[in-house]
């Protein structure tokens, strides 16, 4: 009695984009790490690919790190955190989380971009993909994102919702001076004053 074995399926061929969108994500820590230094020996490596299968996405270095500026600036992933944020949680619960994510993403952001500038990289203009709409989308939709947070509570507010995430926002983006010696409030503690301001109770001791 002969066996009959099933042919191995191979996996699917990677798109052109998908290909890329890989590389990238491979490439994100090392050039966080290293800035333009970085080779593309060592994003192969990271990749799980021949270096070849890089110059056959990218036309060359620069314009893979430029790939990288792009998708470090890409609100997409934060905007998605955002999204997840449950409703059915307390308004202060909802905003820390808000500041969290946006913390952590405005964090890789400027590492990534704070590298490439560091190291000598300067993103040619015109080069590359960039963010649709460009910044005033992407803070428009991050303002929308917080807006549609604090609007479950908008009858317990004295200011409408729009407003309230202006300042929001506004706070959180604001950084304190170098020579203060501050390191700046935690994500808790901004919520906290957002919504309960920094006044004591009247009349109690200082």
């Amino acid at each position: 009695m002969t066996e009959t074995t099933t042919p191995r399926r191979r996996a699917p061929a990677m798109s052109t984009e998908q290909r890329r969108e890989m590389i990238v994500a491979a490439a994100l820590p090392l050039v966080a790490d290293h800035g333009a230094a970085v080779t593309t020996s060592q994003i192969a490596r990271a990749a799980g690919i021949g270096e070849g299968t890089i110059f056959r996405v990218f036309t060359d270095k620069d314009e893979l790190l430029d790939a990288c500026l792009v998708e470090a600036m890409n609100p997409g992933h934060v905007l998605r955190e955002l999204a997840s944020i449950s409703l059915d949680e307390p308004l202060a619960d909802r905003l820390t989380q808000a500041a969290e994510a946006l913390r952590a993403h405005l964090g890789r952001m400027g590492t990534v971009i704070g590298a490439l500038h560091g190291s000598g990289h300067r993103r040619e203009r015109g080069s590359g993909d960039r963010p649709p709409g460009g910044r005033e989308a992407s803070m428009k939709a991050t303002r929308e994102a917080i807006v549609e947070l604090i609007e479950p509570d908008r009858a317990s507010l004295r200011l409408e919702p729009g407003k309230v995430a202006s300042v929001f926002l506004g706070m959180l983006f604001t950084r304190p001076l170098p020579a203060s010696g501050d390191l700046g409030s935690s994500p808790g503690e901004l919520v906290d004053v957002l919504l309960h301001g920094t006044l004591g109770t009247p009349g109690s001791p200082a």
